[in-house]
């Protein structure tokens, strides 16, 4: 009756103080958000609605998701089996193959990304909403129906015509209104809880984060790698998708962000410096090498590349790991390591 009253305007209602107002609208917001985030990081790490759908009922269930190849893995797999369909001996067959092993390490390493972003980023999130937030609503749910009865009690006091009735009316006011004050503490100490919360989550992003970064090195790597095998193939296979075919493949330019990145990365930047760099790095002689990809110099220290053009390379004491001194005619400037490819 009070709460339909209230709605009609017929009766008063008592209001909440600012400060637990502000804190109910916080932990609505987070719980928004949270959601949002959870639900989206899902759709990144898994974009396949089914499989989702599939993981949730067995997690339900308590069961363990029968495991099924990726898509980087089934990829790998065709190309292994046409690799060897076509003959491990000749240099499509093997480049197929080469390729093939790299997308199953690629995706060994989406595996390790969606397990290790499940446990530490999204398992947090969803506890929140369904352990946390569930409490608040609950204890929420409770300090509404206490200030109902508080303003329902009021409401009889002002009605209240004998004397008698007055003072039982007096005495429900009294009652009603510690039990209501009692509630809004709790509410109030649950919802301070939810800076604690936000502390919680910012340590789970920063590990999302970091298992993404290590995925990417991962993948980076990999690739690297596998470029540097199908590098060492002769020429003759290269040159049919660069001189003979009438419009020109466009070479792939990849970003200058990765040469800088590289020296953040130790993963990646230890494995670059390979056992002829070394050697270069120690001698004070020059080799020749091919530039992998186009490369634009961030400054006039640097020195421009264009994929496949040959150019002089050498090192000079103090240098960083991850650079090279090149020379192109009279043209000379520091070159990144990663893009280069030491000829014999």
């Amino acid at each position: 009756l009070q709460f339909t009253e209230e709605k009609l305007g017929q009766a008063e209602k008592t209001e909440l103080d600012a400060h637990l107002e502000n804190l109910l609208s916080k932990a609505e917001c987070t719980k928004l958000w949270t959601e949002k985030i959870m639900k989206q990081t899902e759709v990144l790490l898994q974009p396949n609605p089914n499989a989702r759908i599939e993981e949730f009922v067995y997690e339900k269930l308590d069961r363990k998701a029968p495991s099924r190849m990726n898509n980087p893995e089934l990829l790998g797999q065709y190309m292994i089996e046409a690799g060897n369909e076509f003959g491990p001996g000749t240099a499509y067959g093997n480049a197929l193959i080469k390729c093939g092993e790299t997308q199953k390490r690629i995706g060994t390493a989406d595996r390790e990304l969606i397990q290790t972003s499940a446990i530490n980023f999204l398992t947090p999130l969803r506890n929140f909403i369904e352990g946390d937030y569930k409490t608040i609503t609950k204890e929420r749910k409770l300090l509404q129906n206490k200030r109902l009865d508080l303003d329902a009690a009021k409401t009889r006091l002002k009605k209240a015509k004998v004397a008698e009735a007055r003072a039982a009316s007096e005495q429900e006011v009294r009652i009603t209104q510690s039990e209501f004050d009692r509630q809004a503490e709790i509410t109030r100490l649950l919802l301070e809880g939810i800076s604690s919360t936000h502390a919680h989550h910012l340590r789970c992003l920063n590990d999302f984060v970091e298992a993404q970064m290590t995925y990417y090195a991962q993948c980076y790597q990999y690739m690297l790698d596998l470029q540097k095998q199908l590098g060492s193939f002769p020429s003759t296979f290269l040159s049919n998708n660069n001189q003979s075919s009438t419009t020109p493949v466009q070479s792939v330019s990849a970003p200058s962000v990765l040469a800088s990145a590289s020296a953040s990365l130790p993963s990646v930047s230890n494995s670059v410096v390979t056992s002829g760099i070394s050697e270069l790095k120690s001698s004070s002689g020059s080799r020749k090498a091919r530039v992998l990809y186009d490369y634009d110099a961030a400054n006039s220290s640097e020195l421009s590349l264009l994929a496949d053009e040959v150019i002089t390379v050498y090192s000079i004491p103090g240098m960083d790991s991850d650079w090279l001194m090149g020379e192109r005619g009279n043209q000379k400037g520091k070159v990144p390591i990663t893009y280069l490819e030491l000829l014999n």
